[in-house]
């Protein structure tokens, strides 16, 4: 509910047609996340961090733990877990969607995963939800932000609801850029933000992004490129077969099980067989 029960009850004793107002006007996305700030006030960071800790599973968080590799040395290594599901800490994000940028950035600088894509989650939000000027704005703090956008869960809820929406009419250049970090995560938000390109039947990018990355030595950049080039073959089974068949010798056989991963099996087979 926009409005507390109180809070509604009391503003239709004292303004019945403001209530009215409040409620036609909060069917308009921007003036609902404006709103859901001004009618929220115990929706602070500190509010947040308290309903997730609140939600805090030991058991879970060990599992999540070795799931997501925080040993040493390892590509989570330093990250710490509270357990906690996703549908639960997207409902939060919605509840919490007014928090501002100072708030989501004081989220993503935590080593608690689950605040940093608590925080990613409450952005994704207000993104569908702002005007133009409100998403490049969001953009630019999205992008200043990819340090610490450092798992792969963190990149894959986020960058293509944000990036590539955002991009989808503009120049992709970025991505490109990204594809050529020294970034693992970058080079991973590169390759995954252009599924939103993929369901608008928009397939360079895609590519081209693949063929910078073919030879990356990290299993989980051959997993995201090897499902980048799968949902391009849903789309488009000829190009993604012409790409194959030029690439699949030099494709680590990661990305290329990803790839043809929706084949029937004799084609299968036959990719998995050539020589490398």
């Amino acid at each position: 509910m926009l409005l507390a029960l109180n809070q509604e009850d009391e503003l239709r004793r004292k303004a019945p047609q403001l209530v009215f107002l409040v409620r036609y006007w909060a069917q308009t996305p921007v003036i609902h996340l404006a709103l859901a700030t001004i009618w929220s006030p115990m929706a602070t960071v500190n509010a947040l961090k308290n309903s997730l800790n609140n939600l805090t599973s030991p058991i879970k968080a060990v599992e999540l733990s070795r799931f997501f590799k925080t040993g040493k040395g390892e590509y989570g290594e330093g990250d710490r877990f509270l357990g906690i599901t996703v549908p639960e800490q997207r409902k939060l994000a919605k509840q919490f969607i007014g928090l501002d940028f100072g708030d989501l950035e004081q989220l993503l600088q935590t080593e608690i995963h689950e605040y940093r894509l608590t925080a990613l989650l409450i952005l994704t939000e207000q993104f569908a939800k702002a005007d133009p000027n409100q998403q490049q704005k969001i953009v630019e703090f999205y992008l200043d932000h990819t340090a610490l956008i450092n798992n792969w869960d963190l990149v894959d809820v986020s960058c293509y609801k944000i990036l590539g929406v955002y991009l989808l009419d503009r120049d992709h250049q970025i991505l490109h850029q990204l594809a050529q970090s020294s970034n693992l995560w970058e080079q991973r938000i590169a390759i995954v933000s252009t599924l939103k390109f993929i369901k608008h039947g928009h397939y360079a990018d895609t590519l081209q992004i693949a063929l910078t990355l073919l030879n990356h030595s990290h299993d989980l950049i051959h997993k995201a490129v090897g499902w980048m080039l799968r949902e391009v073959g849903k789309q488009d089974r000829q190009i993604l077969k012409e790409f194959l068949d030029i690439y699949h010798q030099q494709m680590p056989r990661t990305m290329l099980r990803y790839a043809i991963e929706h084949f029937a099996e004799p084609t299968r087979k036959a990719y998995l067989k050539r020589p490398k």
